[in-house]
Order: C-alpha cells, then sequence, then structure tokens
C-alpha cells in the first residue's frame, strides 16, 4: 500500500505563503489521475508562457498517455493488451519502466519482481478482492513468478508461458511524477514540488527553504489532519521520496493477519514488523521500488540492504515485541528530518 503523504509545504504553508512579500509567485495544481489524487506546487516566472490552467491541461495529458501505455488496469492500453498477448512492440514508457523493475529486481535478490500479479490476485489483494490462494495453487502460481520468466527481444516481450503478467504498479506512480520533473525541467523550472497518489519529488527550494514533507504514523485509524498525525516531518530538497506501508491494507482469518505485500520468493505475505517505510532516492520510480523492497525485507534485512546501497536513504517504523513504535533512519537524513 502506498499511504498518504501530508504535504506540510502544500497543506499549510502555501495559504500562509500568500502574505510573504517576497519576488517568488508559486501555483499551486491539484487534481485526481490513476484513481488517486495529485498535488503540484511550482515556481512561476515570466519564461513560463503557461497559464496555470494550461499547465495542468498540459500535466493531466502527460498522465493520461503514461497510463494509456503502461497501465495493467486501464483497458484497452498497450500493456493490457501485451499481457493478453497480442504481438506488439513495446513503447519508450514500457521499455524504460522494464529497464528500472529489471534494475530494482537485480539489486535486490529478486525481491522486486513485476510477475507477481497471479500471487496478488491468489491472495485477494487485487481490485476484485476474491481469495482463491491455497496451498494445492502454490507450486502452479510460482510457475508464473519471477523476472526470468520473460525477456525483451526486438522490442518485444517473450515469455515462458503466456500466462505470465507484467504488472508496474509498483513504481508507475513514482514514474509518473518523474515524467511531470522531466517536463518542468525542460520549461527551466528550477523550484517545484510533485505529488501524485503519495509519490513525491522535489526541486530547489521554497523562497530559499527547504520543501517540508510530512510522514503519517502507522496507525490503522490515522485520520488526523495537521502535524498531530505525523510520525516525523522531512526537509527536503533535489530529491524523491516514496512511502509503503502494511498497516492499512490486510485481512485477518483464523487469526492470522495477512499483509498485502507478497513476497515472490515464497508466494506468501510477508510477516515482519515492519509497519511503515519511506524510501529516498534521485530518481522517483526507484525510490518506490526501493520502498517495496525494504517492506519485504522486514526493518533488520532492511539496514543491510541500505548499508550496501549507500545512494538510497529510508525511515521506517516497526514494532517491538511489545507492539510499541520504534524508528530507525538512515544517517544522512538526521540532519533534515524531525521526529
Amino acid at each position: 500500500m502506498k499511504n498518504t503523504l501530508f504535504v506540510l509545504v502544500a497543506g499549510i504553508f502555501l495559504s500562509a505563503s500568500t502574505c510573504e512579500n517576497t519576488d517568488a509567485e508559486f501555483i499551486n495544481i491539484r487534481g485526481f489521475v490513476f484513481g488517486s489524487t495529485y498535488n503540484i506546487v511550482y515556481e512561476n516566472h515570466k519564461k513560463i508562457t503557461q497559464t496555470q490552467d494550461d499547465m495542468k491541461k498540459n500535466v493531466e495529458k502527460l498522465l493520461l498517455d503514461f497510463s494509456t501505455s503502461a497501465s495493467s488496469y486501464r483497458t484497452p492500453s498497450l500493456m493490457s493488451r501485451i499481457n493478453d498477448n497480442e504481438d506488439l512492440k513495446i513503447d519508450a514508457y514500457i521499455e524504460e519502466l522494464y529497464n528500472i523493475s529489471v534494475m530494482i529486481s537485480e539489486m535486490s535478490g529478486g525481491v522486486f519482481d513485476i510477475t507477481v500479479g497471479p500471487l496478488v490476485r491468489a491472495w485477494g489483494f487485487d481490485a476484485d478482492g476474491h481469495r482463491s490462494f491455497s496451498e494445492e495453487k502454490l507450486d502452479s502460481l510460482l510457475d508464473l513468478v519471477g523476472m526470468d520468466k520473460v525477456k525483451l527481444v526486438d522490442g518485444k516481450f517473450v515469455k515462458s508461458n503466456p500466462n505470465v503478467v507484467l504488472d508496474f504498479n509498483a513504481i508507475a506512480k513514482g514514474f509518473s511524477v518523474d515524467l511531470v520533473a522531466r517536463y518542468f525541467n525542460e520549461l527551466g523550472i528550477n523550484n517545484y514540488l510533485i505529488e501524485i497518489g503519495g509519490e513525491l519529488r522535489v526541486k530547489g527550494t521554497r523562497n530559499g527553504n527547504l520543501w517540508r514533507i510530512g510522514i503519517d504514523k502507522p496507525i490503522d485509524s490515522n485520520v488526523t489532519k495537521g502535524s498531530a498525525g505525523l510520525q516525523a516531518i522531512m526537509n527536503m530538497t533535489n530529491k524523491s521520496m516514496a512511502n509503503s506501508g502494511d498497516y492499512r491494507r490486510f485481512y485477518i482469518e483464523d487469526g492470522v493477519k495477512y499483509s498485502h505485500t507478497i513476497d515472490p520468493r515464497t508466494g506468501y505475505p510477508v510477516k515482519n514488523r515492519l509497519l511503515s517505510v519511506t524510501a529516498f532516492a534521485d530518481e522517483c520510480a526507484i525510490a518506490d521500488g526501493i520502498a517495496t523492497v525494504l517492506m519485504v525485507l522486514g526493518h533488520e534485512k532492511a539496514i543491510e540492504f541500505l548499508n550496501n546501497h549507500p545512494e538510497f536513504s529510508a525511515y521506517m517504523v516497526f514494532s517491538d515485541l511489545n507492539g510499541e513504535f520504534e524508528t530507525w533512519m538512515s544517517e544522512s537524513l538526521r540532519e533534515y528530518i524531525e521526529e
């Protein structure tokens, strides 16, 4: 699950900043996309010819084009047609998503896997919500899972089994953030915040101040507005951030809690004490994927992974043996995070 990030700069400070006597004008555009919301703040300047309405239309057109290409749920999208085994070549969006997925899978030892869809559906964590998993089906399901089950050859996916499906949902929102960031960079916008469905990327500052981003407390009933519902506040610039957690999406059967995060190596939902992960990387798609990896690994193995990959950092909330919250953060974050 991708948990909601409370964007302090857009939610609280934006309204207050209208009273500031500064030369910089920041514009906020909001809307709905991918079944979720987006929130964008950017610095306006004379070189930008687009009006606020034009910018909103251009951003939404960009996101629609991406969804029409890579969504596994939008019908008909190019990716859904490929999953249905139509003989089609992929486009640049899907190629980049696939290459990012291969990279994250390799560095994580197979923890990240875009073919895990059949297991997600069998456990009842897809949109249908119908559980069909049984021990007898496990081997046949695992036969459909694994990055080695698909290859990219001459612009087309070659699958070892026609029932293998690819799902880029674990990095798609992060990738969409990167797409908007690229568009803003091309326009020469040097100060912005882009948040789509809880995944986020910032560049520059707001009037010389770092962007302040809130991280929710990992509590199922957390609907608190403002800082009272926050676990921490991150002050950041020139970085991407993605969050993953299992405390809101799970079910309990016969006294056992089943997490929605599936370990593709075993076929079972993960069982660990990690409640929430906020991962940081340069690219939002990569932060998105790394958050999933850390969630599967659990906090102890996640720390080992981060020690081996200092290019990433994370803030984690986990429960101790008594059920109390504990936190861990990468050393590189300490000067920027307020708990």
